[in-house]
């Protein structure tokens, strides 16, 4: 797992709008989600809250790794690109919780593990 650089850091803190989550399934399919729901951890991965994903918890359990995409305020894009794990109690589910709105279900906590970062084609780690 990496850490986040400081600019990935910066530029996560002020990042507009929903982020872009992609995943694949056993047969290589890819499925791309809007999910608002999404924090940095303390550890610098990502936790995103799992209110209402179907094909992409399936692709989460078969093994899939994916990649989350966000955009700043002045239209750059990063793309941070990982290993997912599932949790449904534990400290990733807790901290998930603890923001995740009351009136959405919080199923589970998807966390990415950062693999690789881009900014634009850039590869930053």
């Amino acid at each position: 797992m990496k850490t986040l650089p400081p600019q990935v850091q910066t530029a996560w803190e002020t990042h507009e709008g929903p982020c872009a989550l992609a995943t694949v399934d056993r047969e290589g399919r890819p499925n791309v989600i809007l999910v608002s729901g999404v924090r940095v951890f303390s550890d610098g991965t990502f936790v995103i809250a799992d209110n209402y994903m179907n094909k992409t918890r399936g692709n989460i359990d078969g093994g899939s790794s994916g990649a989350l995409v966000f955009m700043t305020p002045d239209r750059k894009s990063y793309q941070i690109k990982g290993a997912f794990m599932y949790h449904t109690h534990g400290p990733h589910f807790d901290f998930m919780k603890s923001w995740n709105p009351a009136k959405y279900p919080g199923r589970g906590a998807v966390v990415l593990s950062v693999v690789q970062i881009f900014y634009g084609g850039e590869q930053l780690a």
